[in-house]
């Protein structure tokens, strides 16, 4: 949730509430319905939150790239695009590798699939358009 306030606080700046807030449900909902999906008949339920975390910094990394982060456990700063690839990238080879299996390793990702499907939509790339497109 610190994730949540210290990058999507930039986003709502750009985007305003109404759009941030739509676009961290819609990454929320997409990574419970993915997480339910990769695990079907283990009996467990997900909401997907923090997909929609990782739906958050996507965006960030999209929209900041270069943007230096200071991280706890790293001596240097971190550009963003760097960042989100390296939690993408773990979050794909935990859910391969089925690491550390209460962590839902695909709702990451699914919150990011979303996320970057629906910015993809508001810029006007794919084949549906919206009706006011977004430049960033």
């Amino acid at each position: 949730m610190f994730a949540l306030w210290m990058f999507g606080l930039q986003i709502e700046n750009v985007w305003g509430s109404r759009r941030f807030a739509i676009f961290y449900f819609v990454c929320v909902i997409g990574a419970g319905l993915i997480q339910m999906a990769t695990s079907v008949g283990q009996g467990y339920y997900t909401v997907g939150a923090s997909g929609g975390v990782y739906g958050i910094l996507l965006a960030f990394g999209m929209m900041f790239p270069n943007n230096e982060i200071y991280l706890l456990f790293f001596p240097f700063p971190i550009k963003a695009k760097w960042f989100v690839l390296g939690l993408g990238l773990f979050a794909i080879f935990g859910g391969m590798s089925g690491a550390a299996s209460s962590t839902a390793h695909f709702a990451h990702l699914g919150g990011m699939v979303f996320g970057f499907i629906l910015m993809q939509y508001w810029r006007g790339k794919l084949p549906l358009k919206p009706s006011q497109l977004m430049f960033f």
